[in-house]
């Protein structure tokens, strides 16, 4: 099985993913896999979904190439669970399994795939939980008088209309106005 290690470190400040390698490379003899790749990400936050070397190691991914990728932590791979999600889907239809050593993780097994609904089904609870908590905010802001959408302009059509009669293009018109030229067509029509 053709495997490709995944680390990361947030900070180069006396931080180095040697540990991190040293326990998958362990974790790949003992299950037989043939490690083909290394991608580490040093110095480089969790936080962010898109990282130089978690990049390349989706796109080999994404063309077949790694059959497993294995990690040490799921906290290595991401940090937010909506993102962790999309990267299980992707490894899912993509037939890669994903091994966690820290947490004992196979998506390849029943306790992993198990693993892999609960924590899609977390994600579309905590996406249903922001969406209600939007429409109660919005909700409350109706109730209490508040305009919601983009504040109303007030357009001089006189103003603009003298404007273009005189000859001034467009763009000394919304310049004149303040107003952008979509706003200022529009509203001689």
């Amino acid at each position: 099985m053709r495997a490709a290690i995944y680390c990361r470190v947030s900070t180069t400040a006396g931080q180095s993913v040697e540990m991190q390698l040293r326990d998958l490379r362990q974790l790949a003899q003992q299950r037989g896999l043939e490690i083909v790749a290394e991608f580490c990400d040093e110095g480089v936050s969790g936080s962010c979904d898109s990282r130089p070397q978690l990049d390349r190691m989706l796109s080999a991914a994404q063309r077949g190439e790694l059959q497993a990728i294995l990690i040490w932590r799921l906290d290595r791979l991401g940090r937010s669970l909506q993102h962790l999600v999309r990267l299980f889907e992707n490894f899912r239809a993509w037939n890669v399994a994903l091994i966690s050593f820290g947490e004992g993780l196979d998506f390849s097994t029943s306790m992993g795939k198990l693993f892999y609904q609960l924590s899609g089904a977390f994600a579309e609870f905590e996406r249903d939980c922001i969406r209600e908590r939007v429409k109660a905010g919005l909700r409350n802001a109706r109730a209490r008088g508040k305009r919601l959408g983009r504040p109303r302009i007030v357009v001089d059509v006189s103003g603009i209309r003298r404007l273009r009669a005189q000859g001034a293009s467009w763009a000394a018109v919304c310049q004149t106005t303040g107003l952008s030229k979509g706003t200022a067509q529009r509203a001689i029509r």
